[in-house]
């Protein structure tokens, strides 16, 4: 990955491409500067003049308040500061000595007469709850839904995990600087950002090759130059053979994911079923190979050469058979997803297969069962350690869902349609999964692809959308994909 332009920095980073930039000559009082000037000029853009009252914290958040107020001030515009304390030291005293207007105490009756704020209290780096009159602030401004304007997030919310420390009032815009931070993008922290914009305040980019960041926004730009187009001496052998365990009595989820793995461009795909089920399968879609596979015969039905690609779970049901046919799986020396009842077990066995690392694809209740609840490390956190624990790529999946590899690598969704909240939608990903491992796509890519593309594909489809929609809106999100030639940008946030 030499692409850093959707790299994601969590607060410890960003923290070092600031002493970076300072180190190649870009003082810190000079950034400040530019980072308040733009959040004025994001403002500007959105609102007409009104009374604003700019909230201004101890450290450098409080700095940007400051730079922020001068600006509008020098533009016309009502402006009042309300400050929790002086600041520490710094730039930001810099700029509060700068500011030639009064320093009203933070107080949550300030708020009275104010028709837009400034939340420049705290930034992403806050490693406490909110408390005393602090939270009253912004407790009250959550409460009276004034438009607000965070700076780099809303105070409160944590830039690591995007959860909510104390409290956190949802911003209607949020300006932060270089690069999006982790918890803009995971959820609560996504729902409380607002419009989010991303301003370039002069820190070179060689910083980011110093500081190698592991995590990224899921686009294209992570996984394009993977995608398994097909050739023009292509057949349906060298477009991969993928099998998906069908189960005896929910036959739904199978059927869904074979036909999204044939619609991702896999050359066949089997489903391999207990004898009773056969019929079911055989009446469904007829570009789809049917087998009838006995449980503890599923690991020879793939010792075929051929078939390439696994995927097991899916209406398997929890049992025994299910348990065989996950043993089996991972026996096998070809790539492996692993989705649904077949989620189960120690952690670590779930990673030990013979080829590539495989690829779990639980939601948080799946997850649960197998590495535990999510804790204080949120979403992008465990999904990294389950990934290391297992050795494998896990698919965390949701509104944010994160992809994370067990050397660390990490990408989370910008956005996914809330339509996706659909039974069956989950199978279409893992199906979709399957068909691009079973053309020779890696497991990081593969999973991160999937992952856009369904959401891509769930789009398409808008409201009314149902998880056999998915699979249709293909064609027309690959086409989409393969004759894009415009500039890459973030998927679903503004840059200035």
């Amino acid at each position: 990955m030499t692409d850093f332009a959707h790299a994601l920095l969590n607060n410890a980073e960003m923290a070092r491409a600031d002493a970076l930039a300072a180190s190649l000559g870009q003082p810190g009082e000079r950034l400040m500067q530019r980072a308040g000037e733009a959040v004025a000029g994001a403002l500007r853009r959105r609102w007409t003049r009104r009374p604003v009252l700019v909230l201004c914290g101890p450290g450098n958040n409080g700095g940007d308040g400051y730079v922020i107020a001068r600006a509008l001030d020098q533009a016309g515009w009502p402006v009042r500061v309300a400050a929790l304390t002086e600041p520490r030291g710094g730039d930001a005293l810099t700029w509060r000595r700068r500011w030639t207007g009064p320093v009203e105490p933070l107080d949550p009756s300030g708020l009275d007469g104010a028709a837009l704020v400034v939340d420049a209290l705290f930034g992403a780096g806050l490693t406490r709850p909110l408390d005393g009159v602090s939270r009253a602030i912004v407790e009250r401004l959550a409460e009276r839904r004034i438009p607000t304007v965070a700076v780099d997030v809303p105070s409160g919310l944590d830039g690591d995990s995007g959860r909510v420390r104390g409290a956190a009032a949802p911003a209607d815009l949020t300006v932060t600087f270089f690069r999006l931070k982790p918890g803009h993008l995971l959820h609560p922290g996504r729902a409380l950002c607002g419009t989010l914009v991303v301003a370039d305040i002069g820190l070179p980019s060689a910083v980011l090759a110093e500081i190698a960041s592991r995590a990224w926004i899921n686009d294209q730009r992570l996984w394009s130059s993977f995608l398994p187009w097909p050739a023009t001496d292509s057949h349906k052998y060298r477009r991969g053979h993928a099998v998906v365990r069908g189960g005896g009595r929910m036959t739904g989820a199978a059927r869904l994911a074979a036909l999204a793995a044939r619609r991702i461009g896999t050359g066949l795909v089997t489903i391999a079923a207990p004898a009773e089920s056969v019929a079911i399968y055989a009446a469904d879609r007829p570009g789809t190979l049917v087998e009838a596979v006995a449980a503890d015969d599923f690991g020879a039905a793939l010792q075929d050469p051929r078939r390439n690609a696994v995927l097991v779970g899916p209406g398997n049901g929890q049992g025994e058979a299910t348990r065989l046919a996950t043993a089996a799986a991972l026996a096998f020396a070809g790539a492996v997803v692993l989705d649904a009842d077949a989620l189960a077990g120690r952690p670590e066995a779930l990673g030990r297969s013979r080829g590539s690392p495989p690829v779990l694809t639980p939601h948080e209740g799946e997850f649960a069962r197998v590495f535990g609840p999510i804790g204080e490390e949120g979403r992008l956190g465990a999904a990294r350690a389950a990934a290391r624990r297992s050795s494998a790529v896990v698919v965390l999946k949701g509104p944010d869902t994160v992809v994370a590899g067990p050397d660390g690598r990490a990408a989370i969704s910008a956005r996914a349609p809330a339509e996706l909240a659909t039974a069956g939608s989950g199978d279409v990903l893992a199906g979709l999964i399957l068909g691009l491992l079973a053309q020779g796509m890696p497991s990081f890519e593969a999973a991160s692809a999937a992952v856009w593309i369904h959401g891509r594909a769930g789009a398409r489809g808008g409201p009314g959308l149902i998880a056999e929609d998915l699979p249709e809106a293909l064609p027309a999100v690959l086409g989409s994909l393969r004759e894009t030639t415009a500039p890459w940008a973030i998927d679903g946030v503004e840059t200035l």
